[in-house]
C-alpha cells in the first residue's frame, strides 16, 4: 500500500483550504465559511473539523467529503478524540440565575449521529479539555482538587475512577501502551511545589514523585512511550531581580520512579525550549542569555552534543528522529539551522523572517513556516522549506490565522538511507517576496573608540569574550579591578601619585604629598615635623603609616599666562581681600565668555543678560580693591 500525500490545511479571514503536499500543491477543499474561528484534525489524519458560528462541520480529509453537521453556536475552541469517534467543545460560561443548575459549557458530542453524549461545567478555557487515552478506553478530566476518569464508550457509567490531591491545577496523559497522568500541584504558602505520576491502572498509588520550589505554573512532554517526563516549572516573579521573565527549572521524571532529578545547564538565564527526540533516548534544550545555548541530553542527563551560541529559541526534531531543527523566532532574526542526528553535522542554514508557527511534516522532508495574525498583520501566508534550506511552495494570504500539517504516521516515510537532494519548487516560489539583507548595523561605538580592536572585556561569549558566570561567583566585571577596585587606580592606593593622561610617567598635578598637605592644614607645625612641610625620617620608615614621600615632578614647559590678579602663596591662608577679588575675577570671566556667544548670534536667556549688565559694577569693585 502506498503511502498517503501529504497535505496541510489554512485558516484565513475569508476562506479556509486544505490544499494537498508535493508535488501538485493542488487545493482539494475550499470552505468558503468568513466566520471559521478553529479548525483541528484527528489524531490519525482521517477526519478534519471545523467550527463556524452555528456549526460543527466534520469531513473526511482525504475527500472533503461531509462527514457530520452538528447544530451549535457560541464555540470558541473543540477537539477531536483520537480515533475520531467524539468531538468536544467549549463555550463561554453564562452565570445562571439564582437558584439555577450551572450552565454546562463543555459538551461532548458523537461525530456520526451529531447527539450530545455529555456535557461539564469548565469555567476557565486553560486546559479545558478531556484527555484520551489512545485507544479511546479511557478519558481524563482535572477538577477541583481530584482528578476523575470516565469511559468514553459507556459515559452513563459516570466516574470509573479518581484519586484526590489537594491543590492539583493541571494534568498530562501520557502515550504509550500503559498510559500514566502526570498531576502537578503550584507552590503555596511556603509548601513546595510537586509532580506526582500515577498509573490509569493503579490510580490510587504514586508510582514517583517530585517536591520543589519556584513554581508557580508547569509545562509538561512525554516521550513518545510515555516512559519518561519532562516538565518546566516558571515563576512569574524572579525574586532575585536578574530576569523580567521569572525563572525557571527542567526536571526530568522516569514513570516508574527510579530516576528524577534537575537538568543542570551551565548557562544563566531562561529556558527558551525543549523537545523529546522521537527515538525516546535523548532530549534537546535550548537555554540561557542570548546568545543561547542548545545542548543535547541522553535520558540520564548526559550531554551529547553541544552545539555552541547561537541567538536560537526554538526547537524541533523531525516525525523520524534523522534531522533536528535549531531556530530564533519571534523578536529574533528568524535564522533556521537543519542539523543530521546521525552525523552531528548542519545541512542546511536559511532565513525564515517572521515566522509565527513552524513545524516539520510528516515525512520529516519539510518545514512549514507560517507567518500568522494577530501576531504579525502583514505578509502573512505560508513558506515550506526543504530541509535542504530550498523554498519549494509558497502561499500568500490576507489575515492568516491558523496553518498544520495533515497528521500521519511517520512510519510511512522512513530516512534511514542517505539525505535526498530537494525536490523541483513549485510555481508559486516565483511570487514569493525576497527578503533583503538588513545591513550590520553592529554595536554602538563612541566616536573616540571607532577604527580601533575591542577589548575582550566587552566581547560576547562567542566572539571571545569571558563566560557569563556569575551565579558561582565568578568576576562579573574584571575591568573593576583597575577602576574601582584593588588593581592600580583603585581605592585600596590611595596614597599612590594619580596618573594624567598624556603626561610622561612619574608626572603629577603637584610635587607635594597630598596627605602631607592635608596633615599641614589640620595640625600646622607639629612637634617632630620639619619647618618645610616634609615628613621626618621617623614618618617615612617602614609601617609608620605615613606616606612616602614623591620624586618630584617632571618638569614641563608651559606658555606663560599673566594673572589678572597677584595670587598669594598656595602655601599661606587667603586674605578676605584676595578671596573677594578673586570671586570678582571669576564673574568677569564668565561675562567675557558670554559676550563671545552673543557675538556669534547664539540667543542669551535673561539671567545670563543680568550678567552683563552686572559689568560695569563689577569692574568699579575690582578696581577699588586693587585689581585690574
Amino acid at each position: 500500500m502506498a503511502a498517503p500525500s501529504l497535505q496541510y490545511a489554512t485558516r484565513s479571514q475569508k476562506q479556509l483550504s486544505i490544499v494537498s503536499g508535493p508535488p501538485a500543491w493542488n487545493t482539494l477543499a475550499t470552505f468558503q465559511q468568513p466566520g471559521t474561528k478553529i479548525y483541528r484534525y484527528s489524531e490519525d489524519g482521517r477526519l478534519f473539523a471545523s467550527v463556524s458560528n452555528s456549526t460543527i462541520e466534520v469531513v473526511d480529509a482525504q475527500t472533503g467529503n461531509v462527514v457530520s453537521q452538528i447544530p451549535a453556536k457560541g464555540i470558541l475552541d473543540m477537539y477531536l478524540s483520537p480515533l475520531g469517534s467524539q468531538v468536544q467543545t467549549w463555550e463561554r460560561q453564562v452565570k445562571p440565575e439564582e437558584g439555577q443548575p450551572p450552565h454546562l459549557n463543555l459538551r461532548v458530542f458523537d461525530v456520526r449521529s451529531g447527539a450530545e453524549i455529555i456535557a461539564f461545567s469548565q469555567k476557565s478555557i486553560e486546559n479545558w479539555h478531556l484527555q484520551y487515552t489512545a485507544d479511546e478506553s479511557k478519558a481524563v478530566r482535572c477538577v477541583t482538587n481530584e482528578v476523575h476518569v470516565y469511559n468514553p464508550r459507556d459515559w452513563s457509567a459516570g466516574i470509573i475512577d479518581k484519586v484526590r490531591l489537594e491543590g492539583v491545577t493541571s494534568i498530562s496523559l501520557s502515550p504509550g501502551q500503559n498510559p500514566n497522568v502526570a498531576l502537578f500541584v503550584a507552590e503555596k504558602k511556603g509548601a513546595p511545589a510537586s509532580v506526582k505520576i500515577h498509573g490509569l491502572g493503579t490510580l490510587a498509588l504514586a508510582s514517583g514523585s517530585k517536591t520543589f520550589y519556584k513554581a508557580d505554573k508547569v509545562q509538561m512532554k512525554w516521550n513518545k512511550s510515555g516512559t519518561n517526563l519532562l516538565f518546566l516549572t516558571q515563576t512569574d516573579v524572579d525574586k532575585t531581580g536578574k530576569s523580567y521573565y521569572g525563572e525557571s527549572n527542567l526536571y526530568l521524571m522516569n514513570s516508574a520512579g527510579q530516576f528524577d532529578c534537575r537538568v543542570t545547564l551551565d548557562k544563566e538565564g531562561g529556558i527558551h525550549d525543549f523537545t523529546w527526540s522521537p527515538n525516546d533516548r535523548e532530549f534537546a534544550v535550548t537555554y540561557g542569555y542570548m546568545p543561547a545555548k542548545t545542548v543535547i541530553f541522553d535520558a540520564r542527563v548526559k550531554v551529547i552534543n553541544d552545539f555552541g551560541l547561537n541567538p536560537r529559541n526554538f526547537l524541533s526534531y523531525n516525525p523520524q528522529g534523522r534531522l533536528l531543527c535549531v531556530a530564533g523566532f519571534g523578536n529574533l532574526a528568524g535564522q533556521v539551522d537543519v542539523y543530521d542526528r546521525q552525523t552531528l553535522k548542519k545541512v542546511a542554514s536559511f532565513d525564515a523572517p517572521n515566522t509565527v508557527h513552524c513545524e516539520w511534516s510528516p515525512d520529516g522532508r519539510y518545514l512549514m513556516c507560517a507567518t500568522l495574525s494577530p501576531r504579525l498583520r502583514v505578509d502573512n501566508g505560508i513558506k515550506v522549506h526543504h530541509f535542504t534550506g530550498v523554498l519549494v511552495h509558497y502561499e500568500k494570504s490576507e489575515e492568516l490565522y491558523q496553518a498544520s500539517w495533515r497528521p500521519t504516521n511517520p512510519g510511512w516515510y522512513p530516512m534511514s538511507g542517505p539525505l535526498e537532494p530537494a525536490p523541483a519548487a513549485s510555481i508559486s516560489v516565483a511570487s514569493a517576496p525576497v527578503a533583503k539583507p538588513a545591513a550590520a548595523a553592529g554595536a554602538y561605538r563612541p566616536p573616540h573608540a571607532r577604527g580601533t580592536v575591542t577589548s575582550n572585556i566587552y566581547k560576547r561569549e562567542d566572539e571571545g569574550g569571558a563566560a557569563y558566570t556569575g551565579s558561582n561567583g565568578a568576576d562579573l566585571f574584571p575591568h573593576s579591578r583597575t577602576a574601582n577596585g584593588a588593581g592600580n587606580g583603585g581605592f585600596s592606593q590611595r596614597g599612590a601619585r594619580r596618573a594624567i593622561p598624556g603626561a610622561p610617567p612619574g608626572a603629577a598635578p603637584n610635587a607635594e604629598d597630598p596627605l602631607a598637605n592635608r596633615r599641614k592644614k589640620k595640625g600646622g607645625n607639629k612637634k617632630g615635623q620639619q619647618q618645610d612641610g616634609g615628613a621626618s625620617p621617623a614618618d617615612s620608615a617602614p609601617g609608620s603609616g605615613a606616606a612616602t614621600p614623591l620624586a618630584p615632578p617632571i618638569p614641563m614647559v608651559t606658555e606663560p599666562i599673566a594673572p589678572a590678579a597677584a595670587e598669594p602663596d598656595a602655601g599661606n591662608a587667603l586674605s578676605p581681600e584676595d578671596k573677594k577679588r578673586r570671586a570678582i575675577v571669576k564673574k568677569l570671566t564668565a561675562i567675557d565668555q558670554l559676550k563671545v556667544k552673543k557675538a556669534s548670534g547664539e540667543k542669551l536667556e535673561l539671567t545670563q543678560h543680568k550678567k552683563l549688565e552686572s559689568e560695569a559694577e563689577l569692574r568699579k569693585e575690582l578696581a577699588a580693591l586693587g585689581g585690574k
